[in-house]
């Protein structure tokens, strides 16, 4: 945090992205910060933390929470937990972006819109317009969901190309009330280097079984050591630990030969160098512990609230 006195008309707050899962929320975070600190996947539902995701500039900072897809059915400890971050999100924000696919809008969205604050503003976010041919389609689409709700704005964007990003930003800093940096203008995240590593090594998972792997999957960071003289550039020495549910969802991970294991923690390593811009040494493993998704106690440990 920081207190560093800012020009005059300077705007800062909080804005939470929200939306069921798999609409793009943490591919949005991503370009709207210009870094990669919230994991994106084909695969629904991996976003289950709040990550705050920081941009600045000379007039603003936007400190975007980027949330888990409200969960509508499969309602274990675990995605009761995420429930209730989105929940408390929202008591926590100045500006609340609601993300939609473009074109579709069902019930699932209906039941997120139920939960979005009256008290302060809604911009409606239409992504991926990149897959719609028809651009006039858009504009009926945004009428229709807009008889449900009083949105501040409508702005549709393509988070996967980094397009209308900038009209977003601006939408969004005329909502942010004047104030002071809430962080140090040159930071991204308030996560840490521990967190975002267990993170990108969830991705890959994700990634790298498609719909073979069941969603109760976990990382636990078991050691995380930084190694070499602080001016320059540190090794990071990081042994993981892969929570699976069953014994064939182990099969699975390390695949034949243990081929499937090692190019996911090559890829992971790879991502996690780029990110803290040094040589990282990942040591993987995989740990069987049965119904760890409904057991409140291990949940804690992995930080769900």
């Amino acid at each position: 945090m920081t207190t560093q006195q800012q020009p005059e008309g300077f705007r800062s707050g909080f804005i939470a992205i929200v939306g069921r899962p798999n609409v793009g929320k943490s591919t949005l975070l991503n370009h709207l910060i210009g870094q990669k600190i919230s994991i994106t996947s084909r695969k629904a539902q991996t976003t289950r933390h709040r990550i705050h995701g920081i941009y600045s500039d000379e007039h603003s900072q936007f400190v975007f929470v980027d949330t888990p897809g409200f969960q509508t059915k499969h309602l274990n400890a675990l995605n009761r937990g995420m429930n209730r971050v989105v929940t408390s999100s929202l008591r926590d924000v100045q500006v609340v972006l609601y993300v939609l696919e473009a074109l579709r809008y069902d019930e699932r969205d209906q039941q997120v819109l139920k939960l979005l604050p009256d008290n302060r503003p809604v911009l409606l976010v239409i992504n991926k317009i990149d897959e719609v041919a028809d651009k006039g389609q858009l504009f009926s689409f945004a009428e229709r969901v807009a008889q449900d709700f009083r949105f501040a704005a409508i702005v549709p964007v393509s988070a996967k190309l980094g397009s209308k990003l900038e009209e977003l930003r601006d939408a969004i800093r005329s909502h942010l009330p004047e104030g002071e940096l809430i962080y140090d203008k040159d930071d991204i995240t308030d996560r840490s280097e521990r967190f975002l590593a267990a993170e990108i090594l969830r991705e890959k998972i994700f990634r790298f079984t498609g719909d073979e792997l069941p969603y109760s999957t976990s990382v636990v960071i078991e050691q995380f050591k930084l190694e070499g003289p602080q001016h320059q550039p540190r090794l990071r020495r990081i042994h993981a630990a892969i929570l699976v549910d069953r014994e064939a969802h182990k099969a699975m991970l390390i695949g034949k030969k243990g081929e499937k294991l090692k190019e996911i923690a090559t890829q992971a390593r790879l991502d996690m160098e780029k990110l803290f811009d040094g040589k990282v040494f990942l040591e993987v493993f995989i740990k069987l512990r049965s119904g760890w998704a409904d057991d409140e106690r291990v949940l804690r440990s992995l930080g769900y609230e």
